[in-house]
């Protein structure tokens, strides 16, 4: 790795340090962000969070080589963790460091994306089942439990199947579809919690419409397990992406993401297990740290939470 590579590293870890840090600060003067910043894991599930976007989105100028080319694929194939490998290379000569961070845009993007439409369209069935009831309730749940019985990666073989492999968007929209019906029985119960509440009888009351009492009063009193709903599921997301990916149906190669990563590294795993560590370590860390900052949310919109 070169002198640039370094600095750009450090660059961002110190960015991503700070913005937390600022972050944190202001949300001293906000009771809701303390109890979020009460835990000392949320900090840290933050930092490495905010750390890694940053690597996504500055990929060319912390990676040192090309994520896709072949450097030596005689004197470099496996080669171990080193000053210039600072993660070592694959079986094929490629340098780890640049395609876990070049990796790091798809597998994260998957999971940001495929969980943001499956938590929007979760939502929406959840809300509507939940405030309507009676046929459309029936109507709408059964549909979920269809979708609940049936295993995803059943359905996403079946995709891949019909389409012969599936590329970046189709991958997120169909990992999206096949993803939100937790999320509706989540929201429908506290939907059907909130709907007989004083403000909502109120709401109708000064003549509100549907809509309305839906979108602007019911919704945002259930922001809480749809948050915490959110930051889950792009974990889900991610470690599902990683599943397809290494049954060799997800990214396809040359392409990188964490997921084709350990797939291309484990037949090499006893020789060279730095090429499937390292691309498990970066997905164990996302996920530890959503669930941290999940944790954190949940602490701040709760209610019932005693004053930090």
């Amino acid at each position: 790795m070169t002198l640039g590579t370094w600095l750009a590293l450090f660059v961002a870890l110190v960015v991503a340090a700070e913005a937390v840090r600022a972050l944190r600060h202001r949300g001293l003067r906000s009771e809701r962000w303390r109890r979020f910043f009460r835990q000392r894991t949320t900090s840290l599930g933050l930092g490495i969070l905010t750390f890694l976007v940053i690597v996504a989105l500055a990929a060319p100028l912390i990676a040192p080589f090309d994520p896709k080319k072949q450097l030596d694929i005689i004197h470099l194939t496996n080669h171990p963790p080193s000053w210039t490998f600072l993660l070592g290379t694959d079986y094929l000569s490629r340098d780890l460091w640049s395609r876990v961070v070049y990796g790091a845009r798809v597998s994260l993007g998957i999971g940001a994306l495929g969980a943001l439409m499956a938590v929007s369209l979760g939502t929406l069935v959840g809300a509507v089942a939940g405030y309507y009831q009676r046929w459309i309730d029936a109507i709408l749940m059964r549909g979920v439990d269809v979708g609940l019985a049936l295993p995803r990666i059943f359905i996403l073989l079946m995709a891949v199947a019909l389409w012969d492999g599936l590329p970046f968007a189709a991958l997120v929209i169909t990992i999206g579809l096949t993803s939100w019906f937790g999320t509706s029985r989540l929201v429908r119960a506290e939907v059907l919690s909130l709907r007989q509440r004083d403000f909502v009888v109120a709401a109708h009351a000064l003549g509100a419409d549907t809509r309305r009492v839906i979108f602007r009063h019911v919704l945002p009193n259930a922001a809480a397990p749809i948050i915490v709903s959110a930051a889950l599921g792009v974990g889900n997301v991610l470690l599902l992406e990683a599943s397809l990916s290494f049954l060799g149906i997800g990214i396809k190669p040359p392409g990188a993401s964490w997921g084709n990563m350990i797939a291309d590294g484990a037949a090499s795993i006893y020789t060279a297990p730095w090429s499937t560590l390292f691309p498990g370590l970066a997905i164990s860390l996302v996920v530890m740290s959503l669930n941290a900052v999940a944790d954190g949310v949940r602490d701040a919109l709760d209610p019932r939470q005693e004053p930090a």
